[in-house]
């Protein structure tokens, strides 16, 4: 159960903190676009920091939801979608 705890609070923390996570990897994403660009080589240009930040929000809810729902089903095991899933 420690594990499954663990991951809801990191789909949280992702969710909370989806802004910081989003502009650091966009400015990373942008360090290596040039970089490659320096090199001869044409990449696209990486997303707007406003599509970054909700793709890592709605990564963070889908972790969260996901592990919601494995608990859930893991304290009530007699119902009919606990079947299907094992």
């Amino acid at each position: 159960m420690l594990i499954h705890l663990t991951r809801l609070g990191l789909g949280l923390l992702i969710a909370f903190f989806h802004r910081p996570i989003a502009d650091y990897m966009l400015h990373c994403e942008r360090v290596l676009v040039v970089a490659f660009r320096q090199r001869g080589v044409s990449l696209p240009q990486p997303p707007t920091a406003e599509t970054c930040r909700n793709v890592y929000f709605a990564a963070g809810i889908l972790v969260a939801l996901f592990e919601i729902c494995r608990m859930w089903l893991m304290l009530h095991p007699a119902g009919p979608l606990t079947a299907l899933l094992r």
